[in-house]
């Protein structure tokens, strides 16, 4: 797969970001402006009817405060999928609630879970992951900025503080890190040169050549093919006066 299919910039990388967060932000406006409740259709592990909150969750949140702290990371790690990942982006959204909402379903305590920070943490662990396992600086760059601005995230993955799912986290965290594995082959690599090709030969190498099997300088090569020495024809013109 070619570099220029992950790193090309097109109106998706800011237009579906802000689409997924205007959707949140709407759910909890009409919650609030029709007084509804919606945490009843969180995430409620282990039970038939908790399952349904592993599709509907992500849109769910309780307070202001807490879909305020969801929205920026949401919307910067998903522009950042959506440019580096072009290819997979919506594989990894999709497939990443799924998972993730699941293994809360199965590890997550007798109550409602809700928020898109299962997502979030599914993007900080592929985007972290995906970059240290590419070895292309591109995206070795983009993991240690995401270790810079979301590193501190990681305490939350553990019960460090009431009210809060870590289980929905940790869940993201896992999701992550094996999509980065289970997606390996789908990423940008950097450009290889002539002397990394697997068909390479450095006989024909133009530089090589001027070295021995030992490495030492060829002060002077013998041509290939010897070239015919030049001759210069003259022309006599006769004089009739």
């Amino acid at each position: 797969m070619k570099n220029q299919e992950h790193f090309k910039f097109s109106t998706g990388v800011v237009a579906y970001p802000i689409f997924f967060v205007l959707i949140i932000w709407l759910v909890f406006w009409f919650e609030v402006r029709f007084g509804f409740n919606f945490s009843k259709y969180g995430v409620y592990p282990q039970t038939i009817k908790g399952l349904r909150g592993i599709v509907l969750s992500p849109f769910i949140h309780g307070d202001i405060k807490h879909i305020y702290h969801n929205t920026i990371p949401l919307f910067v790690l998903s522009m950042a999928l959506f440019y580096f990942y072009k290819p997979i982006a919506w594989k990894v959204v999709f497939l990443g609630i799924l998972f993730s909402g699941f293994l809360t379903w199965c590890i997550g305590r007798p109550s409602y879970h809700i928020g898109a920070s299962g997502l979030i943490y599914v993007l900080v662990s592929f985007t972290f992951f995906k970059g240290v396992f590419a070895k292309y600086y591109r995206l070795i760059a983009l993991s240690l900025l995401v270790v810079f601005l979301y590193g501190s995230m990681i305490w939350y993955t553990m019960p460090v503080k009431e009210g809060i799912s870590w289980e929905g986290h940790l869940s993201g965290l896992i999701t992550g890190f094996l999509f980065a594995l289970f997606f390996k082959k789908q990423i940008a690599k950097p450009k290889k040169y002539a002397w990394e090709q697997e068909n390479y030969n450095e006989d024909d190498d133009p530089f090589l050549k001027h070295f021995d099997a030992d490495g030492n300088f060829i002060e002077s090569l013998e041509p290939e093919i010897e070239a015919e020495p030049p001759t210069i024809n003259y022309t006599y013109k006769e004089n009739k006066d």
